[in-house]
């Protein structure tokens, strides 16, 4: 994709069609939280976001998505596994970590958010790393106003998680959000402060800090879809879409 040339700036209109589809959204989320607990299954989670969907006219821009088709209408994905876990039998034990990915379309207009947590009592490497993956995602918000550019963005992720010894993936990266899932700019969560493509008011951008323990490299499993660290090491993923206004950011993706 040329990203620069897939930059869609929206109106106040469209952007009040781009929250509610957020709302919608962090509903679905919030509903899949409630459930994590040890014993439920990760199709249990997709039913749980689906229901919501559906209650609200909405329905998952992930589903049916690229090839293979991906089959369900949220990512999850378990300790090791980065972004893009399908939800399957799979049961949650005690001390994992899970993070899960759901987008809404409401009105043709798409949300995209993310979140991780633990399961019952998780260990201290866990919780710092839930932490600092959702901080870097606050200062990452911060610097979306006019005058910056995507550069100051990734490097505000890059700082913060690799201050902590963690690392931020090279392979997967934020994205603009608006009436399609991907549009421009893209955003990586590594960067140079100053550099890349100057935000404007209109701009929406889903940011979405991964974070990995051992090591940034990853790899893809069997199923085509499911990214791992490469070294088998915890990772996490928060994410919420993101508009640039004349002032404050506006979250997109809040209730």
């Amino acid at each position: 994709m040329d990203w620069a040339s897939q930059i869609h700036l929206k109106t106040p209109a469209e952007i009040a069609l781009m929250r509610e589809a957020g709302r919608v959204n962090r509903l679905a989320l919030e509903a899949v939280r409630a459930l994590l607990r040890p014993g439920v299954t990760t199709a249990d989670l997709n039913a749980a976001a689906e229901e919501v969907l559906r209650k609200h006219g909405a329905y998952s821009p992930f589903k049916g998505y690229g090839y293979p088709p991906f089959p369900a209408s949220i990512c999850v994905s378990v300790n090791e596994e980065l972004v893009h876990g399908i939800p399957g039998r799979r049961r949650l034990q005690e001390g994992d970590i899970v993070s899960v990915d759901c987008g809404a379309v409401v009105e043709g207009y798409v949300g995209d958010a993310a979140f991780t947590a633990g399961v019952g009592e998780i260990s201290e490497q866990a919780r710092r790393l839930i932490e600092v993956t959702e901080k870097a995602l606050y200062l990452a918000i911060e610097k979306m106003r006019p005058g910056n550019k995507t550069g100051d963005v990734s490097a505000a992720i890059q700082r913060h998680v690799e201050s902590y010894g963690f690392h931020v993936t090279r392979q997967y990266t934020g994205h603009g959000v608006g009436r399609s899932m991907h549009e421009g700019p893209q955003v990586p969560n590594y960067g140079t402060p100053g550099t890349g493509i100057p935000l404007q008011p209109g701009m929406t951008i889903a940011l979405e800090p991964m974070v990995l323990v051992g090591t940034h490299r990853t790899r893809v499993l069997a199923d085509h879809w499911t990214v791992v660290s490469a070294d088998g090491s915890l990772t996490a993923h928060f994410e919420h879409s993101v508009a640039v206004t004349e002032g404050d950011p506006l979250i997109l993706t809040a209730l």
